[in-house]
This record gives structure tokens, sequence and C-alpha cells, in this order.
């Protein structure tokens, strides 16, 4: 049994655990970050002061298992298209935000939500401290929560820093997953949104630096495209050397797609400013080994009604992915 810990937010976490979810002799955990306060999270968050969901729900619907996998996920996707005060909310968001209204805190909540939907594998939030990300920019400008992220106004700027607004612990569950992990695996998502952010609480560098005297791998998966308000005119050299800043370890590993993207997609891409990453990465003795395989996925990501956040078009294939990051242990 080999336990690998899946390390992002929502959407990039997703993919990977659904990969990884088929193999019997795997122990899985998901650590996921509890920061962001954009679309139907966003408007829960406000409205309850509870921690965010959304990532999390996206993580459970991936690792659902068994004869009802599909119902399950289509439950907890399931977004309310209809003019009420209830559009653009998401089912599984207003689960989540029910169970941790009762059972008092986000972990528990995901606890149970997990044994009701009988996932196979672990989710776990980072932090159950509610905090927002501070980004700072190189031009001086200061930005306070992670929807500024995705906020066209913040395009082209390169981010400086990235902070909390307050102290925040590491989750003593997320702690061991990470500390005890044989795999740990960074990504792929938003760099600063769904992975840097997790760095930034208490305890993950720790936490970090104790996995790899257990004999632990970190393996870094990039992304295939740079976001405009994120990681504009980024290669991937310095998408690794962030990670390295923030992680206070160097990866072991880069996973890199080397599987050309349709020119159609990627001119879909440039009209919001994203681009292919640059790989400028090399193979050098004593560093990061760089790892280059087909890993795209060719069914394009369609959005969902009143879904009010932009979402990825392209993105890893779960099963190509597994394979990839099987290999390393």
């Amino acid at each position: 049994m080999k336990k690998i810990v899946v390390i992002g937010g929502g959407t990039g976490s997703a993919v990977t655990l659904a990969g990884l979810k088929k193999y019997k002799n795997i122990e899985l955990s998901a650590v996921i970050v509890v920061s962001d306060n954009g679309g139907s999270t966003g408007r829960l968050r406000d409205e309850f002061g509870f921690l965010p969901v959304g990532d999390l729900r996206q993580c459970i619907a991936a690792l659902a298992t068994g004869e009802n996998e599909e119902e399950i996920r289509r439950l907890l996707l399931y977004r309310f298209d209809k003019d009420s005060s209830l559009q653009g909310h998401n089912l599984g968001n207003l689960i989540l935000t029910s169970l941790e209204s009762l059972t008092g805190s986000a972990s528990k909540a995901v606890e149970l939500a997990s044994k009701i939907f009988r996932i196979n594998g672990t989710v776990l939030p980072i932090s159950e401290d509610s905090v927002n990300l501070v980004i700072h920019y190189d031009d001086g400008k200061v930005a306070v929560g992670e929807k500024n992220l995705d906020d066209p106004k913040f395009g082209g700027k390169k981010i400086k820093e990235l902070a909390l607004d307050k102290k925040a612990k590491i989750y003593s569950k997320a702690y061991r997953a990470i500390a005890d992990a044989d795999l740990v695996v960074l990504g792929p998502g938003d760099l600063y949104g769904s992975l840097l952010a997790n760095t930034l609480v208490d305890g993950f560098a720790e936490a970090l630096a104790e996995n790899k005297k257990n004999g632990g791998k970190f393996v870094y998966v990039s992304n295939l495209v740079t976001h405009f308000s994120q990681t504009h005119q980024m290669s991937a050299r310095d998408h690794l050397l962030e990670i390295q800043k923030y992680c206070q370890r160097p990866a072991d590993f880069a996973l890199i797609n080397d599987s050309p993207i349709p020119k159609k997609i990627l001119s879909i891409y440039q009209e919001a400013n994203d681009y292919l990453i640059m790989d400028d990465l090399e193979n050098k003795e004593g560093e990061t080994q760089i790892i280059r395989a087909n890993l795209l996925s060719t069914t394009l990501f369609k959005a969902e009604k009143n879904d009010s956040l932009t979402r990825s078009l392209i993105r890893h294939h779960k099963d190509k992915l597994a394979k990839a990051l099987l290999k390393l242990i």
C-alpha cells in the first residue's frame, strides 16, 4: 500500500484524484486550499461565515465510487440555473454548508459527507482557520481575496508576494497526510490561488520537510497554459522556482505535458491573453528531474450555466496523469 497526497484546489486536484482512485494499492488523500472567496463558495462564505467548501466538494465528487458513482458526482456538481435566490449556487456546496452548520467545522462536515457518499479516499482542508489571500504586486498594489486572481483588471501584473490576512495553522490530519506520504503531488492548478495558497499556513513547510526526512517524494504537475491575471509570461522554470520558494523544498520531479495543444484551442486562450507555458526546463544532476509525457485530455470542458467563474477549456487526462505519477513510486 502506497500513500499519495494530492495538494491543490478543486479542478486540478479532482482530475488527479479521479485517475488515482482506481488503483487498489493506493491510500489516497487530498489536502485542499481554504482561501477561496469567489462564485457560489464566496456567496455562502459571506452569508454564513464558514470555511469555503467549493474545492472540497469537487474532490469529494471526484472520489465517488461504486455503482452510484455517476449519480453522486452529478448530485454534488449540480448547479441551479433558474432565476431564483439559488441561481448560480452548487447543490454540493449547499450540502457541505449545511453539514458544516450541523457539525460545527468544515473538517467534520467533509468527514461526514465522505461517509455518506462512500468516497475512495480522504479529503482534508489545509487549515480549519478562516483566511483570505493578500496579493502583493510588483507595482505596489495590494488586493485582498482569492477572487482577485481572476479579475481582468489585475491582468498582466506580476505577483511579488502572496500572504494571508492573518495567521493560520495547518490542520493536524493534513500535516500527517503530507508528512507520511510516499508521494506528495502539487498540481495541476492555478499557481497562486490553488497551489501556493496552501503553503502559507503555519506548519506546511515543516510537514513537507518531515516528508523528505521520511523518504517521501515531491512532484509538481505543471499547468498547460499561463493565466493572464496570475502567471502572465511565466515560463515553466518560473513556475518551478516559485514552487521551491514557497514550499521551502525543491520538487524531486516536475511533470510536463509534451503533447501539442490544437491551434484552435490555443487561439481561444490567446483571446484572453493566456498562452502555452514555455518549457525552458533542463535535466541537471542534483536538481528537479523533468519528466515529459503526453498528459493531455482531448475532451473540451464545457462551462455550466450560471457559473460565474472562469474555467479551463482543456485539462490533463486523468488516466494518463495517474499512470505517470505511479511510475514515480
